[in-house]
């Protein structure tokens, strides 16, 4: 009888060599070097943008003038112990300059000025307040000034007038004040439309908070004098 041998493979060798839908091989090291390495050259770009921005910005500070007492009262005198050098960046104003710290020194504080505080030009003087004086801001809109200029060294009357539908006459508060800054204007020129004029007037002590008041409440007037008027308190220049 004879034999006949059949190529078919067993069930066992064809489990082993099905084919594999999806293959589950780790990569191999030298397939993961250059994402590594890829990712390692992100990394120093990223750093080096971050150190780039940091330069940029420390580029744009500056050293200004601050205040190293814990507080200076208005009429005070400065000197190098009241001052401190302090850094800022961005948009600054009108701050006095470290480099420009002697500018400043023996001049007069012109307002309460507190530790820490930054300089500005408006901060100091070179007269002092004068002894039972005081400084007033005021903010006056069309109506409350003459459209002439009101500038430093001018000399106004300061009035009160009664609001809006309120009975009371006109008090004068003011006789005659010394004008020691002013910006703006009550009027522009060009265009005819109302702005904001802001003047710091010289008062004696005892009309300051009657002024400030009416000043918060709008209900002051500044009338213009003549230059020749002798102002109720003098500005003097701090040497007596």
């Amino acid at each position: 009888m004879s034999f006949s041998s059949s190529s078919r493979p067993s069930a066992a060798g064809a489990r082993g060599k099905a084919p594999v839908s999806g293959s589950t091989r780790l990569p191999s090291g030298r397939e993961r070097r250059p994402a590594l390495a890829a990712l390692a050259v992100i990394l120093i770009l990223l750093g080096a943008a971050g150190s780039a921005l940091i330069a940029v910005r420390s580029g744009h500070r500056q050293d200004f003038v601050a205040i190293d007492a814990e507080a200076l009262a208005p009429g005070h005198k400065l000197v190098s112990k009241d001052l401190a050098r302090g850094d800022l960046a961005g948009a600054t104003g009108k701050l006095v300059l470290w480099a420009d710290a002697d500018k400043v020194l023996g001049k007069y504080t012109t307002s309460w000025v507190y530790k820490g505080q930054f300089l500005t030009e408006a901060n100091v003087t070179t007269k002092p307040i004068p002894e039972g004086g005081a400084l007033v801001g005021v903010a006056l809109e069309s109506g409350r000034a003459p459209s002439d200029d009101i500038s430093q060294g001018d000399i106004v009357r300061v009035i009160r007038v009664p609001s809006a539908n309120a009975e009371g006459a006109p008090q004068v508060l003011v006789g005659a004040a010394l004008v020691t800054d002013s910006t703006g204007t009550v009027a522009d020129s060009k265009t005819g439309a109302n702005t904001t004029l802001n003047v710091t007037v010289l008062v004696p002590m005892e009309n300051s908070t009657a002024v400030a008041a009416a000043a918060a409440g709008k209900n002051l007037v500044l009338v213009k004098l003549s230059p020749a008027t002798k102002p109720s308190i003098a500005q003097t220049d701090g040497d007596g």
